[in-house]
C-alpha cells in the first residue's frame, strides 16, 4: 500500500511512563501504516500498550519520542486545544466500559458530541436519530442507561461515536463486557461501518472471534509490534 493511501503513520513511537524512580515502557519505538478504510486488530496481553497506542492514534495520549500521522497531519504537534478540536472531528471512540452518562437518555448521549459542534438543534436531532438507527436503536431514544441491556449500552456507545461522522472509529475491547450474543451484534454493527460506511476501524481485543472480523491483526507483546502480521479477509 502506498503512503498515499495510508491513514495513519506512526513512525518510531515510543512511550515511556515515569513513576516515582520507576519508568515503565508502555511503547516501544513502534512504526504502522494503516490504511483508509481498513478494519484493523491489536491483540496482545494486559499490558502490552494496545490501549496506549489507541489513545495516541485518538492524539489523547502524547509520546515520548516519534510521529504520529494521520491523514497526513502530525497530531503531536498539536496543542490540547487543538487536538480535542481535531478528536471531535475525526475520531469516534467505543469504549469497553460504555462511558454513557446514567442520567441522560440514549438521544441526549449521543447528541453530546453535536453540542460542540455549530449545528441546530434541528440538524442535532437528524444526525441523533440517523446513528441511533444503524445500530438498531431508534425505538429506544428516551430510555436512561439503566433501562438498556449491556449490549444495548454499547449500540448507544458506538452510535455516540458515529453521530459526527468521523474518518477513524477508534474501539478498545467493544465486546469485553458483553455476552457472545450482544458481542456478536456489536461487531456486526462495526464491520457495517467498515464495509457499507468505508470507515477505518482499529480495535483493541483479547478475543480472537473478535479479531477475526478485521480485515488484518497485528500483535504487541511488551510495548513492542511483533513482525508479521494476519490477514483475515
Amino acid at each position: 500500500m502506498s503512503a498515499a493511501a495510508n491513514l495513519v503513520q506512526a513512525r518510531s513511537v515510543s512511550k515511556i511512563f515515569k513513576r516515582d524512580a520507576f519508568e515503565v515502557t508502555a511503547l516501544d519505538n513502534v512504526s504502522l501504516d494503516i490504511g483508509a478504510g481498513e478494519f484493523l486488530a491489536l491483540m496482545g496481553p494486559s499490558g502490552s500498550g494496545k490501549t496506549t497506542l489507541l489513545n495516541m492514534i485518538a492524539a489523547i495520549d502524547r509520546p515520548t519520542s516519534g510521529d504520529l500521522l494521520v491523514m497526513g497531519e502530525n497530531i503531536f504537534k498539536l496543542d490540547d486545544s487543538q487536538s480535542a478540536r481535531w478528536r471531535n472531528t475525526h475520531v469516534g471512540y467505543v469504549f469497553q466500559t460504555f462511558n454513557l452518562i446514567p442520567v441522560l437518555t440514549a438521544f441526549e448521549n449521543v447528541e453530546l458530541p453535536l453540542l460542540l459542534t455549530k449545528m441546530t438543534a434541528q440538524q442535532r436531532r437528524d444526525h441523533v436519530m440517523t446513528a441511533l438507527k444503524l445500530v438498531g436503536l431508534e425505538e429506544r431514544v428516551h430510555h436512561l442507561p439503566k433501562q438498556l441491556s449491556g449490549g444495548q449500552e454499547q449500540r448507544v456507545a458506538i452510535a455516540r461515536a458515529i453521530v459526527s461522522d468521523p474518518t477513524l472509529i477508534l474501539a478498545d475491547e467493544p465486546t469485553g463486557d458483553l455476552d457472545s450474543h450482544s458481542a456478536t451484534e456489536i461487531l456486526e454493527i462495526l464491520k457495517k461501518l467498515n464495509e457499507d460506511f468505508r470507515k477505518t476501524v482499529i480495535m483493541v481485543t483479547h478475543d480472537p472471534h473478535a479479531a477475526s472480523y478485521a480485515h488484518v491483526t497485528r500483535h504487541l507483546e511488551k510495548g513492542q509490534l511483533l513482525p508479521g502480521w494476519v490477514v483475515t479477509s
